[in-house]
């Protein structure tokens, strides 16, 4: 009997190291997995500018041959929400001009190796400035299935962190989109409060001279006028 129990013990003993050791195997594998997730990265930029009236600002960017952009870019708050935009090649060649847009996305490639430039301008506005965010991407991400197995097929649990993958990129571009019009919003909001405030006062101070006006007219009709003797 004693025997057999300690069988039984030295075989429960196995089984518990074997899954402790999957266990072990499972932490690592994500924690690859997460790495090359964060070791994914896409040549970018992405800001928000105060853009002063009568200003314009430029942003460079060296872009090799043959590479998809793409640039996105709001006004935020200011004014109409309106800026003109231009796009530049390497040799001062506009690959793109509008005016007074409030918003637009431009995709192009280079067809030449070199410096590209672009350009917001406010120089038509005499006091308002404005505030514009732009997202300038330069190249394609590469598929991350290659990067876990670029022989063979991927596991179940690859499988997943891809679509984990697919899914928290077209998060981030609704949570950057949503923030954006959420700043935009606010900003109308709170000149809207602004405009009521004042109109409120207006009206107030309207009111108030309008009641001293009928006072005064009223007096003057009850007023006796005494002749000299």
């Amino acid at each position: 009997i004693v025997s057999v129990s300690m069988q039984v013990q030295v075989k429960l003993n196995a089984i518990m190291d074997e899954r402790i050791a999957l266990q072990r195997s499972l932490v690592l594998t994500v924690l690859l997995l997460s790495l090359s997730l964060l070791a994914v990265v896409v040549s970018g930029t992405e800001m928000t500018i105060e853009l002063p009236d009568r200003d314009q600002q430029c942003f460079y960017e060296e872009i090799p041959k043959d590479t998809d952009c793409v640039l996105e870019f709001q006004v935020v708050s200011g004014g109409n929400y309106d800026v003109d935009m231009a796009l530049y090649g390497p040799e001062q060649a506009e690959l793109y001009s509008a005016k007074r847009r409030s918003y637009d996305t431009i995709d192009f490639k280079a067809d030449v190796a070199g410096e590209y430039h672009f350009c917001f301008s406010n120089q038509f506005s005499s006091f308002t400035h404005k505030l514009v965010y732009f997202n300038f991407v330069v190249g394609e991400e590469e598929p991350l299935s290659e990067d876990l197995n670029p022989t063979g097929p991927l596991t179940q649990l690859e499988t997943s962190c891809v679509r984990v993958h697919e899914a928290l990129k077209i998060v981030e571009s609704y949570q950057r989109h949503h923030k954006v019009k959420e700043a935009q919003g606010r900003d109308t909001a709170e000149a809207l409060n602004e405009r009521v405030q004042y109109w409120s006062l207006g009206e107030g101070v309207l009111f108030v001279a309008i009641g001293l006006l009928q006072v005064f007219v009223l007096r003057m009709f009850f007023t006796e006028k005494r002749s000299n003797i």
